[in-house]
């Protein structure tokens, strides 16, 4: 025994500084969601492209070197060129000016509106959720009750009292009923988390209701609301398109894509690119914001974390 040193052992397995050596950098959430959601060709094309036709309504009127509303009789009706981009209407207004006014004021309205009806429905279904028993069946009946109605009827409704078919009628009318489906999806998230120890232990410190929905409940479901609120905005633009297709939404001397392609209904036989690039922005626009909310989806959703 008298032999044996410390040079008659053999280290088996890693080093301690080996053993401590971290092997991958530390990603945060919002760097691992950034990271998943570039490997989604398709959503990150939608939002470059969200970036352009954002671009293209807040400057494109300065660009053009036209205004929306200029009217030009010995330019009517025609067809795109190097002097007039879209084109001009029947009046020799400036196509391309006026598709991009028309898109500040649909982009207005299907941002507001999704922003406002989630906040509504965020706050809505939160506190349904979180009281339950008769409470939360109340509340959920009378949320049935609005989602019955359809928001044709609202509008015409609001048009009349208000005397007004302009860009807050419009909001105000279509928010009245489109947060119920937010606060059914938060309900639901809700009745999932809020058993959760976190909530439980912040009961049993006494923390106030309306504090524990709003800083530990609806902060654990922005993921999913997020996520609406990219399929909610298409929606609204859709609606205000065809509510001023029909002649209930925006009127003259304003404009947004719906109320241009409603114009070009009349000629569209003879110049149908009045009808081709306001439809072509409301097509782009509803399917870049379905793509993105697609990717965000799959890029929030803690469970897909490698």
């Amino acid at each position: 025994m008298d032999n044996v040193t410390n040079d008659s052992f053999v280290i088996v397995g890693p080093e301690i500084s080996e053993a401590e050596r971290i092997a991958r950098p530390k990603v945060s959430y919002l760097q691992d969601v950034w990271r998943r959601f570039k490997e989604n060709k398709m959503a990150l094309v939608a939002l470059i492209i969200l970036m352009l036709l954002g671009f293209m309504v807040i400057f494109g009127p300065s660009i053009s070197g036209y205004a929306f509303e200029e009217v030009d009789r010995t330019a009517r009706n025609q067809f795109p060129s190097l002097k007039h981009w879209f084109g001009t209407d029947k009046l020799g207004r400036d196509m391309f000016a006026r598709v991009c006014q028309g898109g500040r004021v649909s982009l207005i309205i299907g941002l507001a509106g999704a922003f406002i009806s989630s906040v509504v429905g965020c706050l809505y279904g939160g506190i349904s959720a979180y009281l339950g028993g008769k409470i939360d069946d109340i509340m959920m009946r009378i949320v049935e009750i609005i989602i019955s109605v359809p928001y044709l009827i609202v509008v015409i409704l609001l048009s009349v009292v208000l005397q007004s078919q302009g860009i807050f009628t419009l909001i105000l009318a279509m928010t009245l009923t489109g947060w119920c489906s937010t606060a059914r999806l938060v309900r639901g998230q809700v009745l999932q988390i809020k058993g959760q120890d976190y909530v439980l232990a912040a009961q049993a410190l006494g923390v106030s209701p309306w504090r524990i929905i709003t800083r530990h409940l609806i902060p654990n479901v922005l993921s999913v609301v997020l996520v609406s609120i990219t399929f909610d905005i298409p929606g609204y633009i859709f609606s205000e398109a065809f509510l001023s297709y029909v002649g209930l939404g925006i009127q003259p001397p304003n404009t947004s894509w719906g109320a241009l392609a409603a114009m070009a209904q009349t000629s569209f036989t003879f110049y149908p690119y009045q009808m081709f690039f306001p439809a072509l922005m409301i097509a782009l626009t509803m399917l870049s914001f379905t793509l993105l909310g697609d990717g965000l989806r799959d890029a929030l959703d803690p469970r897909l974390r490698k």
